[in-house]
């Protein structure tokens, strides 16, 4: 497929049904069931980690790597992403589920799959080229420090049941309580953390974060032996078989169908469905969907830059948005591409969306047959891990090398995406930081925009020109930012000229903006008396300037080719008039 057809294809299972068309074989079948088995133990304890930090239990984590991990695959438009939880959801969730519970979360989440579909109808996909670097260091960097607070408390066994809305008063609320901290809690997080910074030392091909936890949770067993206090997910959460029966951690079952508006809200009150709970929740599915293309479309070009292949943008998005709908139905939260469990899945030999598939199986096993053990997890050592995955998606060393080599502007943009994510929300952090970006990059682009005198250089005015004449060189854009300033420095210079030769072979864009602030010049002129000549134009300001219908008046503004037919022109009517007279 050529290149522009990647750049606006939009197809079901599109990569699934290339890498079949290129031909696909029982030795890449094996190398995709290797993958998949890697990448499926690398995302049981993040998909729980991060369903925990999303305000929901570990299994819906879970849920959402078997179903939208499997359909996103089957659907999408990568053939080596990986989709699930992922951390950079953290920030939208969270607040949902505290304020209207699972159910909420999960039809915020159906929402969300819609605007994806959308997106992919309209061919959005290649939109995320226009998102500038800085809006989205700055918010990646926002979401990390929120992330990271959130951990503040398993990390250091705070006991909160809940933290205030407001990130202020969430850090005050940890701040207070800091002196009850737990010191075997503490002693778990420190150890799973050192584990997995010096692990990579060691050279030895396994996530750091699986021998990490391991670890703390042998430490956690042991200090439970003592008589230390610790929080598992076994006696965190808790559940009720289907007889009624209560049980602790998670409950060894498939992942089973019910409407979203059916399962727990607040307090464990059921939403139940209405159009204003609809509206309620669109800002949060906006900003998911806006987060989810943004995510799996980042990670599909970092997979292309790996592996030499092309995804398709909107392809991909369309099977994002098919998983989004469908996952709420079975428990799922929002999922999109996780780069770090997909550039796993590339590097451990995946051929096609096949591993992706596999890795959700091997996930769906895990909770049939290991959720016991998993119920043994302390939430210590999970919140060391999504520090570190905090860590890594804030891209640190990228952010301070932008703080000190970008222009000022870049960094303001910066500075602003990452305090409004902080302090308020996503969907207030992006919209402003590329509103800000955009005004500041036309700023930047209108000063470029310049009007010069080059009446005495010789190289292209060869002669001296008659008495009160000015050639006057226009190089840049003439559009609305742009334009009423160039055009009102040429009328102050009209009020003292017998006439002026505006040579604009360097303007390459005539707006509507500048239509108008050319209109005012021409009427500028008529009243100063001074003759108008306009020669050069590029074809879109002359396509323009046409479509306008602007004809020449004569005596008063004329058109020329080239600068020289309009020099020799004036020349010879001037030598004209000498004669006459």
């Amino acid at each position: 497929m050529s290149d522009r057809s990647h750049l606006f294809s939009l197809r079901l299972c599109h990569a699934l049904r290339e890498v079949l068309a290129e031909g696909y074989n029982a030795n890449k079948l094996t190398k995709d069931l290797l993958a998949g088995l890697t990448v499926g133990i690398i995302a049981i304890p993040l998909a729980m980690a991060l369903a925990i930090a999303s305000g929901v239990a570990p299994q819906y984590g879970l849920y959402t790597a078997i179903i939208a991990g499997f359909i996103i695959a089957l659907t999408g438009g990568s053939r080596y992403s990986i989709s699930g939880p992922t951390a950079a959801f953290v920030v939208i969730l969270y607040p949902v589920a505290m304020k209207y519970g699972l159910s909420g979360l999960l039809l915020a989440t159906v929402l969300s799959g819609v605007l994806l579909l959308l997106m992919a109808a309209f061919r959005l996909g290649r939109l995320i080229e226009y998102i500038p670097e800085p809006v989205t260091l700055g918010f990646t960097a926002g979401i990390a420090v929120v992330i990271a607070t959130l951990q503040i408390n398993d990390f250091f066994g705070l006991k909160l049941t809940s933290l205030p809305e407001h990130y202020a008063e969430k850090v005050a609320a940890l701040a207070q309580h800091l002196p009850q901290l737990s010191i075997a809690s503490l002693a778990v997080a420190l150890v799973t953390l050192s584990v997995m910074l010096l692990w990579p030392k060691l050279k030895i091909p396994l996530p750091a974060h699986l021998p990490a936890l391991f670890i703390g949770t042998l430490l956690a067993l042991l200090l439970l032996q003592f008589g230390f206090e610790l929080d598992t997910i076994g006696s965190r959460f808790s559940y009720s078989a289907a007889d009624g029966t209560p049980g602790s951690g998670i409950p060894p079952y498939l992942p089973h169908f019910d409407w979203p508006w059916l399962r727990p809200g607040p307090d464990g009150e059921l939403l139940g469905f209405s159009w204003q709970l609809i509206k309620d929740l669109l800002s949060a599915a906006f900003a998911m969907a806006m987060l989810g293309a943004i995510e799996s479309l980042l990670c599909a070009v970092v997979l292309d830059v790996m592996s030499g292949r092309r995804h398709s943008a909107n392809s991909e998005l369309l099977g994002q948005g098919i998983g989004n709908i469908i996952t709420p139905f079975f428990g799922g939260i929002t999922a999109t591409a996780a780069l770090a469990r997909s550039a796993a899945n590339y590097k451990a030999g995946a051929q096609s969306p096949l591993s992706a598939m596999v890795h959700a199986l091997v996930v769906l096993l895990a909770l049939v047959l290991l959720a016991p053990v998993l119920s043994y997890l302390p939430m210590a050592a999970l919140a060391a891990l999504l520090m570190m995955v905090a860590w890594n998606m804030s891209e640190a060393p990228k952010a301070v090398h932008l703080l000190r080599t970008a222009p000022r502007s870049d960094i303001w943009v910066f500075i602003t995406c990452f305090s409004l994510t902080v302090l308020f929300d996503m969907v207030i952090a992006i919209t402003t930081g590329i509103l800000l970006a955009t005004v500041l990059f036309v700023k930047e682009i209108a000063q470029m925009s310049k009007v010069t005198d080059i009446s005495n250089q010789r190289k292209q005015v060869e002669q001296a020109l008659p008495d009160g004449w000015q050639v006057l060189k226009i190089s840049g854009p003439l559009f609305f930012a742009a334009a009423d300033r160039i055009f009102a420095d040429i009328a102050r210079l009209s009020e003292q000229s017998r006439g002026l030769v505006l040579y604009m072979d360097g303007v390459p864009l005539l707006d509507a903006g500048g239509l108008a602030a050319l209109n005012k010049l021409i009427s500028k002129c008529q009243h100063n008396n001074t003759e108008l000549v306009i020669a050069d134009l590029q074809f879109q300001p002359l396509k323009t300037l046409a479509k306008a219908g602007v004809q020449p008046i004569p005596g008063r503004l004329t058109f020329y080719p080239t600068l020289r037919e309009a020099l020799d022109k004036l020349y010879l009517r001037e030598q004209d008039t000498t004669t006459d007279s």
